[in-house]
């Protein structure tokens, strides 16, 4: 294994890939220089004097600018690098000519996974009963219906979950408006074999409004609606209803189904130094292979594109995509502005830990899970895809809020890269990718696939991408990740004032 990385021949600094002590000497491909300090793995040093004020550049982009003088072999970290993002940006298209793959690099690849069929052409991974409710106030009760159900679970059944969340009243503009969509597109998501809508009857995003303004096109065979004030008790009624949706759902079988029905969110979470060498990249490999082959991705987390969003521009199809795109960047920046909130208050604490300094760095890295594929579509909070190939979708970075947008917008799973780890999952199954080897180790029982073995010699990009374009394939017809072992987070976007 390599003892540090220079990740693009522009670069002013490297990256450690283990510790390395002070004292440490580099003499070769052009560099001499010794280590001033130690630096931890996954954080970056100088090759070079960096003049205070001058550019640092990683992934061959700036990430930033020197606050002071950085003499050759010290540590660059936040201690003596600031972000260079400040005011909006003037944006023009200059389109890169991005392309996905060619048939060649999906030879051998298969182009169909085992899925369920829907009424309305869609294909489901999963065939889940969900009980969702309409509103807060019935959340007990949708956990206790699961809790009673749980034995139906097996069988042509995957899983029966309650989808709970604390909105659905209360709620004023655009809130009430991402509850309802939300709640919506849940409904009609393909992994479901069934749903129990479970409303109260006195709220806001009430089943009638539903079924008028929401639902009005969609397939409503796999749905049962109980309003809790109606019956005298909602919890035995609920019981009958899954029940009724279970013997349903157990008449569908699993079918070969074509690719071009995969819809895969692109998701990292507690990002480390490595994420934007190894995780990252392999999911962007991923991504582009799944696109060849006529399926769909799905990129989000908009502020986290913060600082590597002209790469994406560059990449749009067409121009009208760049300007979706322009919108969808500076909407983020007012959304912020609108709340009085600095628009670059990031990375975390975690991934400054795991080296990460910057908006930049972090962003660089983070878009790497797009790969190289042209980007086809901008899609609004809980709209669903349209055309296949790359869509940007507007949500923010938190893990839950992001990867139930994801969801929402038609993605059977989730890619979910980490440097960090985490054990949380989506409505849907959410691949762990860990971006180091010891985390994998350590947290076996969380991850799932190991990006991390690209740091090891004679290791490439391009099979890391090709077993993991294989392991979703299999995950897509019925083969589970460790988060499904009993988690599962919904968490619906919310913006504005609670009544």
């Amino acid at each position: 294994m390599r003892d540090f990385l220079r990740i693009s021949p522009k670069d002013n600094v490297a990256v450690a890939l283990t510790g390395l002590p002070a004292g440490y000497r580099i003499n070769g491909d052009g560099l001499t220089l010794e280590l001033n300090e130690a630096v931890n793995p996954g954080h970056k040093f100088a090759l070079k004097h960096i003049a205070a004020g001058e550019k640092v550049i990683k992934y061959g982009f700036p990430i930033g600018e020197a606050k002071v003088s950085i003499a050759p072999g010290e540590h660059v970290h936040v201690h003596n690098l600031k972000t260079l993002l400040g005011s909006d940006l003037c944006y023009s298209y200059t389109p890169s000519g991005a392309a996905g793959l060619s048939e060649e690099a999906l030879a051998g690849r298969k182009r169909v996974f085992m899925g369920y069929e829907r009424p309305d052409g869609s294909a489901g991974v999963r065939n889940d009963i969900w009980i969702i409710p309409t509103v807060g106030c019935m959340n007990s009760c949708a956990r206790e219906i699961e809790s009673r159900c749980q034995a139906l679970a097996g069988n042509g059944i995957d899983a029966v979950v309650a989808l709970t969340h604390p909105y659905g009243c209360s709620q004023m503009g655009d809130d009430q408006e991402n509850t309802r969509e939300a709640i919506s597109a849940l409904i009609r998501h393909p992994n479901a074999g069934g749903v129990l809508v479970l409303g109260l009857g006195c709220e806001n995003s009430n089943i009638g409004v539903l079924k008028e303004g929401y639902l009005k096109d969609c397939d409503l065979s796999r749905v049962r609606f109980l309003q809790g004030q109606d019956v005298t008790d909602e919890v035995e009624e609920g019981i009958r209803l899954v029940n009724t949706l279970v013997e349903e759902a157990r008449r569908i079988r699993r079918t070969e189904i074509s690719v071009e029905k995969l819809i895969v969110g692109l998701k990292c979470g507690g990002s480390d130094g490595f994420s934007g060498i190894t995780a990252n990249p392999a999911v962007g490999r991923f991504s582009d292979l799944l696109n060849a082959a006529g399926g769909s991705t799905i990129l989000t987390e908009v502020p986290e594109m913060f600082g590597a969003e002209t790469i994406l521009m560059d990449r749009c199809e067409n121009e009208e995509i760049f300007n979706k795109t322009v919108k969808l960047i500076n909407g983020f920046k007012d959304y912020y502005r609108s709340h009085n909130q600095t628009i670059y208050e990031n990375p975390s604490p975690g991934n400054k830990e795991g080296g990460i300094s910057t908006l930049e760095d972090k962003a660089l890295g983070c878009t790497q899970k797009s790969g190289f594929a042209p980007v086809v579509d901008v899609l609004a909070y809980a709209e669903r895809v349209k055309k296949r190939g790359l869509n940007l979708l507007s949500a923010p970075g938190n893990d839950l809020v992001s990867s139930t947008a994801l969801a929402l917008s038609g993605a059977q799973i989730v890619l979910f890269t980490t440097g960090r780890g985490t054990p949380f999952a989506g409505v849907v199954p959410t691949v762990k990718i860990s971006s180091n080897t010891p985390l994998n180790v350590h947290k076996n029982n969380w991850m799932d696939f190991n990006a991390g073995s690209l740091l090891e010699d004679g290791v490439r990009l391009e099979d890391i991408g090709a077993g993991l374009y294989d392991f979703v394939i299999g995950v897509a017809g019925g083969e589970s990740v460790k988060s499904e072992a009993g988690y599962r987070d919904l968490a619906i976007f919310k913006q504005g004032v609670t009544l």
